[in-house]
């Protein structure tokens, strides 16, 4: 995992800053492709393509509202349930939400308050859409706490073929809903362990976009 203090967290550069590089260097092979073999360089510009798409980092429209819990990943509903949280002991909602290779992979805080804590785990690079990614696989946890003292914890979770987590934040940040925070490379997950008393706004199976869409609220 990269950790760095790189990035304004109030921005969104449309293409990823973590993709310039790979797209410079895919793009200066495409055009050497082209002058060299024609129209034999057609792969190699599809495959530019998927690099543009996947380093996408749009503008978000974040949910207003102190209680609102925006979605800090793009992607999949693949778990709704009640169980110990791992990171604070004590009851919780978890909710879990599986990025595609096709899927943006900004991270975005999923509300106000202040980093409390970051707990960075080595691991495999399991399926991540697979339970036992949340405990095996590497990942990065950040404990936000709100100005009314609610605790919401999520975890940046390795894939498959995710080899590279990135986080921008560190204890004692102040960080706004909608701030983007980190990067995940290729497929991948964001767990989120919430409050037990929470209003969930979102159902298993329902795809949701990060910062876009508000996934619970908090009841207090």
């Amino acid at each position: 995992m990269v950790y760095a203090r790189a990035m304004n967290l109030k921005t969104y550069p449309i293409i990823a800053r973590e993709g310039w590089e790979r797209l410079g260097i895919g793009l200066t092979v495409c055009l050497f492709a082209t002058f060299t073999i024609g129209s034999g360089s057609i792969p190699f510009w599809i495959g530019l393509v998927f690099m543009l798409q996947f380093f996408r980092d749009p503008p978000r429209h974040i949910p207003s509202g102190h209680n609102t819990i925006v979605a800090p990943a793009s992607g999949k509903v693949i778990k709704i349930e009640q169980i110990e949280d791992p990171y604070l002991d004590r009851p919780c909602t978890k909710i879990s939400i599986f990025m595609n290779v096709f899927s943006v992979h900004s991270n975005l805080i999923p509300i106000e308050g202040t980093i409390k804590d970051r707990w960075y785990s080595p691991g495999k690079f399991i399926n991540a859409a697979a339970d036992k990614a949340s405990t095996d696989n590497e990942r990065n946890a950040l404990w936000v706490q709100t100005e009314a003292g609610d605790d919401i914890v999520f975890v940046q979770v390795a894939g498959l073929i995710a080899r590279r987590i990135l986080c921008y934040v560190e204890p004692g940040d102040s960080v706004d809903a909608g701030d983007r925070y980190g990067f995940i490379r290729f497929g991948s997950r964001v767990d989120l362990y919430l409050p037990q008393d929470i209003d969930v706004k979102v159902k298993l199976g329902q795809w949701v976009s990060s910062g876009n869409d508000a996934i619970a609220m908090l009841k207090g």
